[in-house]
């Protein structure tokens, strides 16, 4: 895993995983957020790569809405073609380039 200047402790990287997964399970249908976001949300905001590990690798995060996560630019994960499908069976609209329309579908929580 990539050396981050601001390393995790155990604690910090199970609490990171914990808000990473309860944030994906928060993103409504037809909606969709960054990986960017998601670790500025979960407290990390130099991580999102890690918040892409966190979902490929924790036992138990395919029941989460996982396919609803892009990149900043609206691309959606390599290797994945299903991902696709899955969000235009919610509503979800893509652009010409084949990046989802960020400008109608990002999700933006209600921060309290």
């Amino acid at each position: 895993m990539k050396d981050y200047p601001d390393k995790m402790s155990p604690e910090q990287a199970r609490a990171f995983r914990d808000a990473v997964l309860n944030i994906v399970a928060q993103i409504p249908c037809g909606c969709v957020t960054t990986y960017g976001d998601i670790a500025a949300l979960a407290g990390w905001p130099s991580h999102s790569r890690m918040v892409g590990r966190t979902l490929r690798y924790t036992p138990g995060a395919e029941v989460l809405p996982c396919h609803r996560v892009v990149n900043k630019e609206g691309r959606t994960a390599p290797g994945w073609s299903r991902q696709r499908t899955l969000l235009e069976e919610e509503g979800v609209s893509f652009k010409s380039n084949g990046y989802v329309d960020m400008q109608r579908h990002l999700w933006v929580p209600e921060v309290e």
